[in-house]
């Protein structure tokens, strides 16, 4: 469990007591305590269970009556529209709160950084009056070095299922799977393909089940193939894309999981020959920059991006000053945007022509 706000100080076991129930060495309970990593599983699951059960005290570092007018943001890259739309909403939530925001990139797992205390360490070093974090993947350390130094923290879309009572803000990715969807059905496609993130992305599967479960209240059948996985990227998605027309009954609508990957879907029909929508009709995710840029304009589902950012940082607000918000989820609502790339399926041509 995540605690936000401060704690007094109490007399309690010290951690050689920790350490000797657990049965583990004083170093190695020090370590799951401060948030290591080089710590096994089951060793940590061991101590962090040992502390519970002796109502071990860890010692406050954070103060919100001595906190900095400062919040830290860490965002998973610098360089995109993504994190620009984040930063916007954080900028002007934090101008209303008379804070400042740093920025920075943390490591992130996807990409395959490793993590290193060193980042951590100086978020308490700045004195930031909490932190939030943009598509963040947290290892179980860095969950437990947050809770030790008391440091009030909001998830803005985390890419996993955050732990129990960790707070986060995202957006309803089910609802727009389903809109994305009954867009196309509703133009008159039956034949109409996923290409989603990765599996374990928790708003891969909402978008992906929602799409299942509108082609199902349509009485549309799932078709073999026609769900396809990608990293969020144009490159995998054109790949993908290129699959999916291989197929030996191709669809004539794909909605991809993200405007990004959108782009590797146009280039793959381009690359075939096909126009949009005039052959394949393509709906997008997310309604960055790119949809409206592209040619023709992309159809898309907007994740109102910078609502999320600036409800996270009230959250976070909140929470510095000792506040607990009401439930640890706060979901946004999605709504399509209706462009220039989806239109009715083509006829099929007469048996027999």
């Amino acid at each position: 469990m995540v605690r936000a706000g401060s704690a007094s100080v109490a007399a309690g076991p010290t951690l050689a007591v920790v350490a000797r129930e657990a049965g583990v060495s004083v170093p190695t309970a020090s370590k799951v305590v401060n948030g290591r990593e080089d710590v096994a599983p089951e060793t940590r699951r061991r101590v962090t269970e040992a502390l519970d059960r002796l109502g071990y005290v860890r010692r406050p570092r954070f103060d919100a009556a001595k906190a900095s007018g400062l919040v830290d943001l860490v965002v998973h890259a610098l360089d995109s529209s993504w994190s620009g739309a984040v930063l916007h909403g954080v900028e002007e939530a934090a101008y209303e709160a008379g804070l400042e925001v740093v920025v920075s990139a943390g490591p992130n797992r996807t990409r395959g950084d490793r993590p290193h205390r060193g980042w951590l360490d100086r978020l308490t070093a700045r004195g930031s009056s909490g932190v939030l974090f943009d598509l963040a993947e947290l290892s179980h350390a860095q969950y437990a070095w947050l809770e030790h130094h008391r440091i009030p923290f909001v998830m803005i879309d985390p890419v996993h299922e955050p732990p129990a009572g960790v707070v986060s803000v995202g957006a309803a990715d089910w609802q727009g799977g389903v809109s994305a969807t009954e867009h196309l059905l509703g133009l008159g496609h039956t034949r109409i393909a996923v290409i989603a993130g990765p599996r374990r992305r928790t708003c891969s599967t909402a978008r992906v089940a929602g799409y299942r479960s509108a082609l199902a209240s349509a009485g549309v059948r799932r078709r073999a193939g026609y769900e396809r996985y990608a990293g969020f990227d144009d490159r995998t998605a054109r790949l993908r894309t290129h699959e999916l027309l291989d197929l030996p009954e191709p669809p004539t609508a794909v909605f991809v999981c993200s405007d990004r990957m959108a782009l590797g879907t146009y280039r793959a029909l381009a690359e075939r020959g096909l126009r949009v929508p005039h052959d394949v009709s393509v709906v997008g995710f997310d309604d960055l920059p790119a949809a409206r840029w592209a040619t023709p304009a992309l159809t898309t589902v907007r994740r109102p991006l910078g609502e999320m950012a600036a409800t996270a940082l009230r959250l976070l607000v909140r929470m510095a000053h000792g506040e607990r918000p009401e439930g640890t989820r706060t979901e946004l609502s999605t709504r399509l945007v209706h462009r220039s790339s989806t239109a009715a399926p083509r006829p099929e041509p007469a048996p027999g022509r």
